[in-house]
């Protein structure tokens, strides 16, 4: 495929009805990073929010942390999190209203659909635990550890989608990396031995990098290995499925013969 056809791919946003993870986040703000150094010239949308106050700002950096998007202007910061229905257009548009169109020269533009708008007051750094995305050259695996530690009733499940331990972690790489390590999602945390446990967090990041290459190749859903998937391509044995488990109530499929359900005797 020329290199300019993938390039325009990747300026528009997942438009099917799941929340982009953090390495789709990754992927916008790549294709976004040009927009650095750059003043907002117009500013539109039907967000509640007081967006007025972007234009004729510079944007001084963009950033991602987890599932949110992030522009730093002098003083303020901008967050988009697209929720479960939320997408975006790179100097293109769609038929439905922006939430938040960000016009710049050249007749450029950043729009985003069905999203989260906020403003984070002072300095993103000041407001984000960076070593808490799975994708951050910053990721203190060490401390995740700790963390989930420190909740040892947390089911696995719940665990991944905490994103105070795994800032940019979703459904998808939560049903995947628990089969890779062959966990059930019930298991509890604090009965996880100490290598499974350390498996964990170690395959959150390295399953995002593994999504963020598949996605950036147009080639994810190929490598799916139990996520909407009806038998376990391991042992052949049917998955099950949940469509509301645990506290955070998303869908799991599973495999209930490869994958182990700790702390039941």
């Amino acid at each position: 495929m020329p290199q300019t056809a993938v390039d325009a791919r990747l300026m528009r946003g997942a438009d099917t009805p799941v929340m982009p993870e953090g390495p789709s986040i990754v992927i916008l703000r790549e294709a976004a990073t040009h927009f650095a150094g750059r003043k907002v010239l117009r500013v539109a949308g039907n967000s509640t929010q007081a967006i007025e106050r972007m234009r004729g700002r510079k944007v001084l950096a963009v950033r991602s942390w987890g599932k949110h998007f992030l522009l730093q202007f002098d003083g303020f910061g901008l967050r988009i999190h697209f929720m479960l229905f939320g997408s975006w257009r790179i100097n293109e548009t769609k038929t439905t209203p922006p939430r938040l169109s960000l016009g710049f020269s050249r007749g450029e533009a950043l729009n985003f659909y069905a999203c989260s708008v906020k403003f984070i007051e002072g300095d993103l750094d000041q407001a984000y635990d960076w070593s808490a995305d799975v994708m951050s050259e910053a990721w203190d695996a060490a401390a995740a550890r700790r963390k989930l530690r420190a909740r040892p009733q947390a089911i696995a499940a719940d665990a991944l989608l905490d994103q105070d331990l795994f800032a940019g972690v979703g459904n998808i790489i939560k049903n995947e990396v628990l089969h890779r390590i062959r966990v059930h999602p019930e298991s509890p945390a604090g009965a996880l031995p100490p290598r499974k446990l350390a498996e964990l967090v170690a395959q959150a990041r390295e399953y995002s990098f593994d999504f963020y290459r598949w996605k950036k190749e147009f080639v994810l859903k190929k490598h799916w290995q139990v996520h909407a998937r009806r038998t376990c391509p391991r042992d052949g044995t049917p998955l099950s499925y949940r469509k509301h488990l645990g506290l955070a109530k998303r869908r799991a499929f599973w495999c209930d013969t490869c994958q182990r359900l700790y702390g039941v005797d």
